[in-house]
């Protein structure tokens, strides 16, 4: 799988980096563009409602009807699905369900994979080891790899997890890489290795710091890219199961029943499609604002 993750960089050699005050507002100005206040804004908005959903919604997901594939009316105002449930009621929790994926399975994603691609600093031998483990991963296409993930472990969440989580270690961990090595070229690493600075000292105070942000912007970027994972294995059945909703679960069985019922497609089309915006707008700020400044 091909991501503009991998075109992210480290910085440049003999380019120091600011404090932590002048890194958070660097995210902060990120935040007050008009990609970044629109994305962080209507983030926030899908947020709170999935959070509000047993709430807003204490009948749950699974609230069965007798008027089955209703249109839209003043109690079902997307209709109601093939048993009855109310298609908006579902689709908040189907968001609720992608955003407990997306906020659990990348950042576990970019820790592992950083921590691969920092392996390096103890051995050589272990870092190519692992950069070999990694290219094996890339080489397989990022949805051919999710179903086959989904096919050993059985479908669910737990599954989707795990498939999103592997995809994009090789994208962390190569950025990962990509700044170890920069680093191992400076002179004041190199001097700090003859005065016989441990690795570990080497690794906090000079590697992590360069790569922290292009790996928050790849974090950014990787939620799109798993946004489309859980609604691609959705889709063909290999991602949540019934009863329990998901965006692209609903999409898969509201496909069947689109002619008859449009809505039960276009509710959850569109928050998905909200959803992805707001990642986008996000990390093209986060891009412009921290790695090109």
């Amino acid at each position: 799988m091909t991501t503009d993750i991998d075109t992210a960089s480290a910085p440049a050699p003999g380019t120091a980096r600011p404090g932590g005050g002048v890194a958070l507002r660097r995210y902060l100005t990120a935040l007050r563009t008009p990609r970044g206040a629109i994305g962080a804004g209507l983030l926030g908005l899908l947020a709170l409602l999935s959070v509000l959903a047993p709430v807003l919604f204490p009948g749950g997901y699974d609230a069965q009807s007798g008027n089955a594939l209703a249109g839209a009316s003043g109690s079902h105002w997307m209709g109601t699905d093939e048993l009855g449930r109310d298609v908006l009621v579902r689709t908040v929790y189907g968001l609720r369900t992608d955003l407990s994926l997306l906020l659990t399975a990348v950042p576990a994603s970019a820790v592992i994979g950083t921590l691969m691609g920092l392996a390096g600093v103890i051995s050589r031998w272990l870092g190519s080891g692992v950069q070999r483990l990694l290219d094996v991963i890339l080489g397989f296409p990022g949805m051919v790899l999710g179903m086959c993930v989904v096919l050993v472990i059985g479908t669910g969440w737990q599954a989707l997890f795990t498939a999103i989580l592997i995809i994009g270690l090789p994208l962390f961990g190569r950025q990962a890489r990509a700044g170890l090595q920069v680093e191992q070229e400076r002179e004041y690493v190199l001097a700090a290795q003859v005065l016989g600075v441990k690795r570990r000292t080497v690794l906090i105070r000079h590697v992590l710091p360069n790569i922290v942000d292009p790996v928050l912007v790849n974090a950014a970027v990787y939620m799109v890219v798993a946004i489309f994972i859980e609604a691609g294995l959705s889709i063909v059945g290999l991602g949540i199961q019934p009863p329990i909703p998901s965006l692209g679960a609903m999409l898969n069985t509201g496909a069947r029943y689109i002619e008859v019922h449009p809505a039960y497609v276009m509710g959850p089309g569109l928050v998905l499609l909200l959803l992805t915006l707001s990642f986008t707008l996000l990390s093209n700020a986060l891009n412009k604002a921290v790695l090109h400044r």
